[in-house]
C-alpha cells in the first residue's frame, strides 16, 4: 500500500514517533523538528522533504528515496539507511553515528561537520561529497568509493 500524504496535512514538529509510513509518497513535505523516532520509512518517496532537525533515531529509512532532502541538523543516529538514495542531500551538521548506510548512495552529498562514528558505509557511493570536519572513526568503509570526496578536517582514526 503507498500513502500519499498532501504537504499541508503535516506541519512542521508533527509527532510521528513510530509510524508505519512504508512506501509513503511525502514529496516536499515539511517536516522540519518532526519526531519520526522508530518511524518505518522503507521505501518511502522523501525527494525534497525538509526534515532539519527532525529527529529520526533508529528510523527504518531502508531504500527511501532522499534525493535533495534537508537534513541538516538531523538525528539519524542508529538509523536504517540500507540502499537509501541521498544524492545531492544536505545533510550538514547531522548525527549519523551508528546509522546503517551499506550500499546507499551519497554521492554529491554534503556531510560537512557530521557525526558518522561507528557508522556502517559497506560499500556506498560517496563520489563527490563534501565530508569536510565530518567524525568518521570507526567508522567501516570497506568498499566506498570516495572519489572526489573533499575530507579536509575529517577525525578518521
Amino acid at each position: 500500500m503507498t500513502y500519499k500524504i498532501k504537504r499541508a496535512s503535516i506541519k512542521a514538529g508533527a509527532n510521528l514517533s513510530g509510524a508505519d509510513l512504508r512506501n509513503a509518497e511525502l514529496t516536499g513535505a515539511d517536516l522540519r523538528k518532526a519526531n519520526l523516532i522508530g518511524a518505518n520509512l522503507s521505501c518511502a518517496d522523501l525527494r525534497n522533504v525538509d526534515l532539519s532537525g527532525a529527529d529520526l533515531t533508529g528510523a527504518n529509512l531502508i531504500g527511501a528515496d532522499l534525493t535533495y532532502a534537508d537534513l541538516i541538523g538531523a538525528n539519524l543516529s542508529g538509523a536504517d539507511l540500507r540502499k537509501a538514495d541521498l544524492t545531492y542531500a544536505v545533510l550538514r551538521g547531522s548525527n549519523l553515528r551508528g546509522a546503517d548506510l551499506r550500499n546507499a548512495d551519497l554521492t554529491d552529498a554534503n556531510l560537512s561537520g557530521s557525526n558518522l562514528t561507528n557508522a556502517e558505509l559497506t560499500g556506498a557511493d560517496l563520489r563527490g561529497s563534501n565530508l569536510t570536519g565530518v567524525g568518521i572513526s570507526g567508522a567501516n568503509l570497506a568498499g566506498a568509493d570516495l572519489t572526489g570526496c573533499a575530507l579536509s578536517g575529517a577525525h578518521i582514526s
